[in-house]
């Protein structure tokens, strides 16, 4: 009896041994090509798992049907179901792929934030203009390629919405320019505490009430002359009741 059962285990060890194979093969980053060493790979439902070495390659057991999980931080989590093709290369795409492109323009740079990275902006490149009043596709003309529609829909989406509500921003702060150099100074705050002689809090409080009471023009367009004679002349008439 115990041959008879010891047989069949030894028959099964075989089969198994039989039904499984070497998978190998090698792990790039999917944008540059370049082998990614450290890869964590495992064989789902069992305890065969690897790393990629320097190369990018990997060496572990398994069987057809099997699924194959590829993980590594930064970057897109696969899961492969592995077939008769004994050698792979995979490809996982970084996350920072998916991340939004923006401009950032301060005299006398320009920044692009573009796949997770910061980049000084090259004054002479030569920019793509969108057709206006209609709606194209075509390369996105950058140098790893990619896909890009133009017009009416782009012009609604998330990352072109957020981009003009920053342009008017800067176009809006910079009309204040002039407010901003007195409202902003601490030179003129200490100047104008002391002639009047107000405390901090007085001082916050007269801010906060000059503001209010101009917040129809928003001192668009104003030198800083015309704001320092009006705010000048503002606290000279309130400071007696700040209190």
């Amino acid at each position: 009896m115990k041959k008879w059962v010891l047989g069949i285990y030894i028959f099964l060890q075989a089969s198994c041994a039989i039904a499984q194979a070497t998978y190998s093969g090698n792990v790039l980053d999917a944008t540059d090509k370049k082998y990614l060493e450290g890869v964590f790979l495992e064989v789902i439902g069992s305890n065969e798992t690897d790393s990629t070495n320097s190369r990018g390659y990997f060496n572990l057991k398994a069987k057809i049907g099997d699924s194959l999980r590829v993980s590594y931080p930064g970057f897109i989590e696969q899961i492969i179901v592995l077939k008769a093709d004994r050698y792979l290369q995979i490809q996982i795409q970084d996350q920072a792929r998916f991340l939004p492109t923006f401009e950032v323009k301060s005299e006398p740079y320009a920044f692009r934030f573009k796949d997770g990275k910061l980049t000084v902006i090259d004054p002479n490149e030569v920019k793509e203009k969108s057709p206006k009043g209609q709606i194209t596709a075509g390369p996105s003309g950058s140098p790893t390629g990619g896909f890009a529609i133009y017009g009416p829909i782009s012009y609604f989406t998330k990352k072109a919405r957020q981009a003009r509500e920053y342009a008017k921003k800067q176009e809006w702060d910079l009309r204040r320019a002039g407010y901003y150099a007195i409202i902003e100074s601490d030179s003129v705050r200490k100047n104008l505490m002391i002639k009047y002689q107000l405390d901090r809090p007085q001082w916050d409080k007269l801010v906060i009430r000059y503001n209010e009471g101009n917040a129809h023009h928003e001192f668009l367009d104003w030198p800083k002359d015309r704001v320092y004679a009006h705010f000048n002349s503002f606290i000279s008439r309130e400071k007696d009741w700040v209190n």
